[in-house]
């Protein structure tokens, strides 16, 4: 048996631009962090006593007799890309709900697949993974997706990541621990309580971005990626934090540029509150339409976010650096 962990991610600046329709133009930049919440799979060899050869568990329970008949079309695809027919007991649980937009669907690929690997005794590197993940996805599932969650899911940590026509590169975020924890601190998570399936909301965005329509505002949120940096590096803790939330608030706006499906009246009003109350900004992680609304929030004031946002379930996380990996191997 193999068990992999793959973290999920919130994504704060730089969203958008890392679509090809943009990146391949012109250069694209993202700024994210993963968290201590995880999508977990584990895979076993099934033996022949069963009238099934293949079971896939997750919300709902498939029991086949080939790879083509599996419904979860990452499943389907990851097996059908490592040429894998073997009797399988595959299972999947997650510590937060899918299609919140945290990345779960990429973090999830990365860990199956990460895991198929271990079953084979082979150790992928993090680029070889993250980028078969990407062609997984974009070319297999043909998801309208870009390509940061799933170098966020493989790598882990606190990163910007910077997309060329060409290449795709890394690094980490240079941050004090005491910087680190104070930004921790300082964001607060709410589930709205709306799921969504990104490839609905990103249909009219991708499509504006092809045709150049969206540029002005992607070319700002890609420099807002080196603004944030610039803060991170010279600013004090609280000024950083200041800055950071305004920061964010200007990419917001711009976000709710890109479609007329990133955010609705709901949304809006829950963030307002919040801003009236003393968030210095936020956004709704991934495509937007529901999911969390991350806040940056002074601690003074998080009471008063706390008490506006009634009724919506806050989630505390911390921050983690491992990305995907095995937790368990029993051969």
């Amino acid at each position: 048996m193999i068990i992999s962990r793959t973290p999920v991610r919130i994504s704060f600046f730089g969203g958008g631009t890392d679509y090809r329709g943009y990146f391949e133009r012109k250069s694209g930049a993202v700024l994210g962090s993963t968290i201590d919440k995880y999508v977990y799979v584990s895979v076993n060899r099934l033996s022949n006593f069963f009238e099934y050869k293949i079971r896939v568990g997750y919300s709902k329970s498939e029991l086949v007799e080939s790879v083509e008949e599996i419904i979860h079309p990452s499943v389907r695809e990851t097996l059908k890309f490592k040429n894998n027919n073997s009797n399988l007991d595959i299972h999947i649980f997650a510590d937060l709900p899918a299609r919140t937009g945290l990345g779960s669907s990429s973090s999830f690929t990365a860990g199956f697949l990460n895991a198929l690997y271990a079953l084979d005794g082979k150790r992928p590197s993090k680029r070889q993974l993250a980028e078969e993940v990407i062609y997984i996805e974009q070319k297999m599932i043909q998801e309208r997706v870009g390509c940061q969650d799933q170098f966020h899911a493989v790598y882990g940590g606190l990163n910007i990541i910077e997309f060329e026509k060409e290449r795709i590169l890394i690094r980490p975020v240079v941050i004090s621990k005491k910087k680190l924890h104070f930004l921790e601190e300082s964001i607060m998570s709410f589930y709205t309580g709306q799921t969504r399936y990104a490839s609905e909301i990103l249909k009219e965005q991708v499509d504006n971005t092809k045709i150049g329509c969206n540029d002005k505002y992607l070319d700002s949120m890609y420099q807002m990626v080196f603004d944030a940096e610039r803060i991170i590096s010279d600013e004090q803790p609280e000024e950083m934090i200041k800055q950071l939330g305004k920061l964010m608030h200007e990419s917001w706006e711009l976000k709710k540029c890109l479609s007329s499906k990133v955010s609705n009246s709901f949304i809006n009003e829950l963030y307002n509150k919040a801003h009236k109350v003393g968030a210095y900004g936020g956004k709704l992680s991934g495509a937007g339409g529901g999911g969390f609304l991350n806040l940056i929030v002074s601690k003074n004031k998080q009471e008063a976010v706390r008490k506006a946002l009634n009724g919506l379930l806050k989630v505390n996380f911390k921050f983690e650096n491992e990305g995907s990996k095995i937790i368990y191997f029993q051969d």
